[in-house]
């Protein structure tokens, strides 16, 4: 016993090892500790399993890792306060206390966005069940701006332990308010722009939007960009400000799609055969249930350059791209059997080539030499 007392009084940098064994002993217990928290948390997370809310599995799983690094640091906090670190001429047990309260804080905002994360994806999914497609907007949104409001929040209360006063650093910002918004104008317009997307909604996640040069499907609509998917799978990221000034077109909000085409048929068919074309294909939109009959036109319209043009105009029920062009072509393919049932021939470009020269007859009679050949 007294060799050991010796042992314990002995001095390294001016410590005694009783102080070394102490703080390792608390620093082991912090560890320790850690273990039986991270096993009730377990035990509890099995028991939350079985009720019918999700709300306990969220908080339980979010607190886990966060209240085991706080027991490891609770542990060396004490333990570094065991060797009562000098105060002059440097005030090292402050700037250590500082910094441990510091980390305890850091900690809690990082719980804190733990639980903000869980909690989003919970209400993700619950969104997700809803007819309205705002609020699966929304929580992307709120959930973001939730971690960065805690964040701003933690490091104000950091910068407070570490003995800066807020109030001063608010006052410095203040005297460059100008420049930082000067310098923020975009970052402001955007965001005022991800306001007008909310209010006025004009288009919302896995919308069909076209704006200027741009077009495919949204993705995420967040405070300062939206994120368009394009046809070719390519991902575009546009500024918010963009939809303030330009126009979107909302290919999803379309209640019919249309069709539009031209027919012609040679200048030799009669009159009353093209009157039974245009009967015909008129007769065709009529029956067909996947074309809305509220409105539908089919006349003989223009005389072509080289064809005699008759106006299809009608649109299809589906505004799914793929159904509507399975209806388009069954249409196409109807009106192609009742136009060659009538006998009738699709015109093509064409034009006629005169030749003149000796022994032909004179200009202005027909040629004797005329053929057809394509434009």
């Amino acid at each position: 016993m007294e060799m050991l007392q010796n042992f314990f009084q002995y001095s390294i940098l001016g410590i005694a090892v009783e102080k070394y064994v102490i703080s390792f002993v608390f620093i082991l217990a912090g560890f320790i500790a850690r273990r039986i928290i991270l096993g009730i948390i377990k035990r509890l997370r099995r028991l939350a399993g079985k009720t019918r809310t999700a709300l306990d599995d969220i908080f339980l799983e979010s607190l886990r890792q966060p209240l085991g690094v706080v027991a490891v640091l609770v542990g060396i906090w004490i333990a570094v306060a065991v060797f009562q670190l000098p105060t002059e001429p440097v005030d090292v047990a402050r700037l250590v206390h500082a910094a441990m309260e510091s980390a305890v804080v850091i900690v809690a905002i990082w719980f804190g966005v733990r639980i903000v994360e869980g909690f989003g994806r919970h209400w993700k999914e619950v969104a997700g069940q809803t007819e309205t497609r705002l609020d699966d907007q929304l929580v992307p949104i709120a959930t973001k701006s939730a971690k960065v409001f805690l964040w701003i929040i933690g490091g104000v209360i950091v910068v407070q332990n570490m003995g800066y006063s807020v109030a001063s650093l608010l006052a410095a910002f203040g005297l460059g308010g100008a420049a930082i918004a000067f310098a923020a104008k975009d970052t402001l317009s955007n965001f005022f722009g991800a306001i007008v997307i909310f209010v006025d909604r004009p288009f919302h996640v896995g919308d069909w939007i076209e704006v200027g040069d741009y077009e495919g499907t949204v993705e995420e609509v967040s405070l300062r960009v939206t994120r368009i998917r394009t046809f070719p799978n390519s991902l575009i990221t546009i500024p918010n400000a963009i939809f303030t000034t330009s126009v979107v077109n909302n290919w999803s909000r379309m209640k019919k799609r249309r069709i539009k085409l031209t027919i012609g048929v040679t200048y030799d068919t009669p009159r009353k055969k093209l009157e039974e074309a245009v009967k015909a294909i008129r007769g065709i939109l009529e029956i067909d249930e996947h074309i809305h009959q509220d409105f539908f036109m089919v006349y003989f319209t223009d005389f072509g350059a080289y064809s005699l043009d008759i106006l299809v105009y009608c649109f299809t029920i589906t505004t799914n791209w793929s159904e509507h062009m399975r209806v388009r072509q069954e249409v196409l393919l109807k009106i192609m059997d009742a136009v060659q049932g009538l006998g009738l021939d699709f015109a093509f470009p064409t034009q006629t080539l005169h030749l003149r020269g000796n022994g032909l007859p004179p200009e202005g009679a027909p040629s004797a030499m005329t053929r057809q050949l394509p434009k």
